[in-house]
């Protein structure tokens, strides 16, 4: 046993020097500043993410993601919000541009990376408009984003059906499909992670483009609706598209799950909503969402809490079913996750190499599943007309 965790011990070493290419699909980058304000440079006491702790953990690029939360529904706020987001992203990229830079398409990521930084991929969790305005879509990629989720997070919009609420279009509707054919016009990535299981069907159908499951757990582990489906699954790799593995307990391990939720249906938002819902302005909004960020994963005890090797089980799960080029990384940090035992924040990334070395999978797997397979996604997507 010993000489085992030696040679591994050995091996990672080795890996780590020849710099994996590390690219999350999921990661929440503002929402500290955006309240509180800050700086994404500044080493945090508390969180899961910024700068020097992304660094160091070996990342090299990110979908930096903006969460317009269903709070600002209500009341119709929510374009308004995604724009104030924006500016926040970028600005905070631009005070930092020794550091860290936007990226329009793969290339970019490419040159940025050669320049020693990390590249930023400007990405919506969240409802960018609840009718699904085109208008607003286009001038929101003329801004720079690339990549947006087409439900609203656990929200029915006008045009998607999320996994966390009643069924409006069983599915996705023709706006729905106006918006998919304006993002493949585009070059956006179609985000699908809090879809409903036919919506992701019938997006995956719509597009011309691969289909992106930025950040969640398999149905066959915790068997929920906001994981996917081996059968949604399957179909966005069919089309070249790929599933991203989210990081937090509740989506892979089912004893804690079940005991976290003892019974209540998971992202259930209507208690939410009926209280939001006495706010007028967006000010009050901002307050009463301010208390949450960043958003703080919620206490596993220790006899319920996974190890990194449950992490590993779901990508072998998925490896097996789809093959070792659908498979990607979307941790969620400071999003909320749970991490597994040992793992603190967007520094480990190293313990996810390591346990997948321990599994024997071959280094040209480990790097294509570090960040590899979602540049390829993100070059198809973005670079079809250049």
């Amino acid at each position: 046993m010993m000489k085992t965790l030696w040679i591994c011990a050995l091996a990672g070493a080795a890996f780590a020097q020849r710099d994996p290419f590390i690219f999350d699909a999921h990661v929440h980058m503002v929402d500290r500043e955006f309240y509180h304000g800050g700086d994404i440079n500044a080493r945090y006491p508390d969180g899961q993410v910024d700068l020097p702790r992304a660094r160091e953990g070996g990342v090299k690029a990110m979908f930096f993601s903006l969460y317009s939360r269903e709070e600002y529904y209500p009341k119709r706020f929510e374009a308004k919000q995604t724009l104030r987001l924006m500016e926040t992203a970028l600005e905070q990229i631009g005070k930092n541009q020794a550091v860290i830079e936007t990226a329009l398409r793969a290339s970019d990521i490419e040159r940025i990376n050669r320049a020693g930084k990390i590249a930023a991929v400007l990405d919506l969790e969240g409802g960018f408009d609840l009718d699904g305005d085109l208008l607003v879509l286009r001038a929101l990629h003329r801004l720079g984003l690339r990549s947006a989720m087409l439900p609203a997070h656990n929200f029915t919009n006008g045009f998607a059906d999320s996994c966390c609420a009643p069924a409006r279009w069983n599915g996705i509707n023709e706006q729905g499909r106006k918006v998919i054919r304006e993002m493949n016009r585009l070059g956006m990535m179609i985000n699908v992670a809090h879809a409903s299981n036919d919506a992701i069907l019938q997006t995956v159908a719509a597009s011309a483009d691969p289909v992106l499951y930025t950040h969640g757990g398999s149905r066959h582990f915790v068997d929920i609706p906001r994981c996917i489906s081996d059968e949604a699954a399957k179909a966005i790799a069919s089309r070249g598209g790929a599933v991203g593995l989210h990081f937090g307990n509740s989506f892979h391990n089912k004893r804690y799950y079940e005991w976290r939720q003892k019974g209540k249906p998971f992202g259930d938002i209507s208690g939410m909503l009926k209280r939001v819902g006495a706010l007028n302005t967006i000010e009050e909004v901002d307050r009463e969402v301010a208390k949450a960020a960043p958003m703080q994963p919620m206490g596993v005890p220790e006899e319920l809490r996974m190890e990194v090797g449950q992490l590993i089980e779901v990508i072998g799960h998925w490896v097996g079913l789809l093959g070792e080029d659908h498979v990607v990384l979307g941790s969620d940090f400071d999003g909320g996750p749970e991490m597994p035992r040992g793992m603190r924040d967007i520094r480990d990334y190293p313990q996810v190499t390591r346990a997948l070395q321990a599994k024997g999978y071959s280094e040209p797997r480990i790097r294509k599943i570090l960040g590899l397979n979602l540049l390829r996604v993100f070059r198809q997507v973005s670079e079809k007309n250049q």
